[in-house]
């Protein structure tokens, strides 16, 4: 069957998508695998060596046209697949890297180098479906797996990969790597096998581009397996016991956040209340202190950073003109300690004996 891959798009073009979370997903109502309750096995036949059939999958990788196993398995992983591009404080592209949904609510794998200095980023589904990343939920650089949080509309269904959980793999175990398919060809599956295992890492037989890093490992059922953290010549994945550690970090009720932005976004500290220095009260204009004069007056002054009144207003006369000229000339010498600028109302009362 041929297989119409979308177009690759320019990674710049996500940022002005990022908003559209509202995009066509595909609706189901379970984890991918609970659709096919008898998985075709991407296991070769017994007579074929290992080594002939690896060359056969790069010949068949190289003309597009995967075996009907290894391309039934791809209609079922490929859908929970995604593209992650990550944009730092200025809102620059910083990379684009492979990863894939592991639970309905937006939680999704990638690598923890995919999202180094990273303030946003945005997750993209083969069907165009867009996702605001909100951040990341846990990441363990020692392993580069990072589990991070996308905005997921509580309407929306999302289809997502099953964790391997009925035990570890061993060497000669035939998996596959599914990239996005909006890396081009570069996303296309690839049936390979599991050459060498150490502690927190495996490798498989066969070169992978690049952008296959933060794929998904399946086995024969499209249960993860692992996750590509190294691809080229020789490609290096982590386990799915690293990243089921990682998870075990990640409380219920946590909230999903980027480490970088929480570095650079200053400590907020309490502003000093702004004090005066120097206030001497207004006197008596000449010839105006006759007695039972009296009057009451508002005034609002602004001081500069370095303290001095720069601006006086009245807000309410004390209704005679020489009152409230000797109250402004006094109150022009009034003096504060430095601050950010600030601004006082001075209620201001002439009255005689």
């Amino acid at each position: 069957m041929k297989h119409v891959r979308p177009p690759i798009r320019y990674a710049f073009c996500i940022v002005f998508f990022s908003c559209a979370l509202n995009s066509t997903t595909q609706v189901v109502g379970e984890p991918l695998l609970a659709q096919q309750t008898q998985p075709a096995p991407i296991t070769t036949a017994p007579q074929s060596p290992p080594a002939a059939r690896i060359s056969q999958t790069t010949q068949a990788n190289a003309s597009q046209t995967p075996s009907s196993e290894l391309a039934s398995l791809e209609t079922r992983v490929r859908p929970s697949v995604i593209w992650v591009t990550a944009f730092d404080l200025k809102g620059n592209l910083l990379r684009t890297e492979t990863g894939f949904f592991i639970s309905a609510d937006g939680r999704f794998v990638t690598t923890a180098h995919a999202i180094e200095g990273a303030v946003n980023a945005v997750a993209k589904t083969v069907d165009d479906g867009i996702y605001n990343v909100s951040g990341v939920l846990a990441a363990s650089k020692a392993s580069d797996v990072a589990v991070l949080k996308a905005d997921i509309k509580p309407e929306k269904l999302l289809r997502f990969l099953d964790l391997n959980k009925t035990g570890e793999i061993s060497t000669g175990s035939r998996v596959a790597v599914v990239g996005s398919a909006l890396a081009g060809n570069e996303g296309n599956p690839r049936e390979m096998s599991i050459t060498a295992q150490s502690s927190g890492r495996f490798e498989i037989a066969g070169s992978t581009p690049a952008s296959s890093v933060g794929a998904p490992v399946v086995n024969e059922n499209g249960d993860v397996v692992g996750i590509v953290t190294s691809a080229g010549e020789k490609t290096i994945a982590r386990p799915v016991a690293d990243l089921e550690s990682i998870l075990s970090r990640v409380a219920a009720d946590s909230q999903a956040r980027w480490p970088q932005l929480a570095e650079t976004s200053p400590t907020p500290h309490a502003t000093p209340r702004p004090r005066l220095i120097y206030a001497p009260a207004p006197s008596f204009p000449p010839g105006q202190s006759l007695p039972g004069q009296t009057g009451t007056g508002r005034f609002r002054l602004t001081f500069d950073p370095a303290g001095n009144v720069t601006n006086i207003q009245i807000v309410t006369s004390t209704g005679n003109p020489y009152f409230d000229q000797a109250a402004i000339k006094t109150l022009r010498q009034w003096k504060s300690a430095p601050s950010q600028g600030w601004q006082a109302t001075v209620p201001v009362t002439f009255r005689t004996r």
